[in-house]
């Protein structure tokens, strides 16, 4: 059985993590109704990072695949025991494994850090965007479906908050939308519709004058936020640029402009898919994925042999197992292989050594494990 190993450098969850007692939903038995509520959060409560400076900075840095500007990064960590980072998301549907997982281990690793992580659960951006039909109600019930799931799967609540963007907008309108004004006075219409690739359109693609609205809201949150560090994905670049732009386009400038920490965009499992796609569900883990569907996926993922480049499944190992676990153990015919670290596996897997038929197996039953305690949650009522 696998184990969280409590010497992993950046695995930082809890390595007394009891099994949960599976309970499963009977065929036709009523499930009670509850009332999923967000964490209480009290900024007096925020927690210290026990670590030094330098653990601190790396702790940080090792979330995102590129980071403007380290030096900034460090000189901030230096001056702050608590520097808040941001990250919205829009309840849109189901929850695929780097958004539940990728994103507990980053946090994790940045509380650990001592920051204040503040989710913003970006409601009003989702009726902008038509998900869910429009539907705010419907949205708002998605958005406490994942905040239930992170809870589950283990993330560190200590540290965060998490903040309704119609609720947050509505207590300080005159703020907000002053804000978000500027921005837009500030900028071209075409300046605007490059970042327009973060809702997941194409900046071709014919949107409503709301879709358009958008990036200038979420520049807005940035500030409104009062955030240090942008901890989004790559694919939100553009719009974490133009937060940075607009620090020295308003009047008077502003000095310290958010440091953008993007993460690394998991990628599909089919071939040549550079990300994973909620339209094709073949394509991705999902959080409440069965066992049989997380198998079947990874069985017909592409993976091929002595191949690191486009590799869904190393991605998987590299980013998902090895950022929980630590190590990942491979079970061969002959032998059993524990790996500490994914470099060595990726070196045996490029050489020959580990085969795709080896590999997969040990993915299927580290994924499963990771998800076993969200399904056992939502099981239970």
């Amino acid at each position: 059985n696998l184990t969280v190993k409590k010497t992993s450098k950046f695995t930082v969850f809890d390595p007394s993590n009891k099994p949960r007692k599976s309970s499963h939903a009977k065929e036709g038995k009523k499930v009670a109704q509850i009332s999923i509520k967000v964490p209480i959060f009290h900024e007096k409560n925020l927690k210290k990072s026990e670590n030094t400076l330098e653990e601190r900075f790396e702790l940080c840095r090792s979330v995102a695949e590129e980071c403007i500007q380290e030096e900034e990064l460090l000189a901030l960590l230096k001056a702050k025991q608590n520097p808040v980072v941001y990250d919205g998301f829009e309840p849109s549907g189901r929850m695929h494994i780097a958004q539940g997982v990728m994103r507990a281990i980053n946090v994790n690793k940045l509380t650990k850090a001592g920051c204040h992580f503040k989710f913003w659960i970006a409601d009003w951006f989702a009726q902008l965007n038509n998900k869910m039909g429009g539907d705010l109600k419907k949205i708002q019930v998605v958005g406490m479906y994942m905040i239930e799931i992170w809870k589950a799967v283990g993330m560190d609540m200590q540290n965060v908050q998490f903040l309704w963007a119609s609720e947050e907008i509505n207590k300080r309108p005159d703020e907000y939308w002053t804000r978000v004004m500027e921005v837009a006075r500030l900028n071209s219409v075409s300046r605007i519709q490059r970042c327009c690739t973060i809702m997941g359109r194409a900046e071709t693609e014919e949107m409503s004058s709301a879709q358009v609205f958008y990036p200038c809201m979420q520049c807005a949150d940035v500030f409104f936020l009062k955030a240090d560090i942008c901890q989004l994905g790559l694919d939100q670049r553009k719009v974490n640029m133009l937060a940075r732009e607009y620090c020295d386009l308003t009047k008077p400038k502003i000095k310290f402009k958010p440091i953008i920490l993007s993460h690394h965009m998991l990628a599909g499992l089919k071939e040549g898919q550079e990300k994973m796609s909620k339209s094709s569900p073949d394509s991705a883990i999902f959080m409440e994925d069965t066992e049989e569907d997380l198998a079947r996926k990874v069985k017909k993922a592409f993976c091929p042999p002595e191949v690191v480049e486009g590799n869904p499944v190393l991605d998987y190992c590299k980013n998902i197992i090895f950022g929980f676990f630590g190590e990942m153990k491979i079970v061969y015919k002959d032998e059993e292989k524990i790996y500490s670290d994914y470099s060595s596996m990726e070196e045996d897997y490029v050489n020959g050594k580990l085969h795709p038929s080896d590999l997969k197996p040990a993915v299927i039953q580290c994924l499963n494990k990771i998800l076993q305690p969200v399904r056992d949650h939502f099981a239970s009522g």
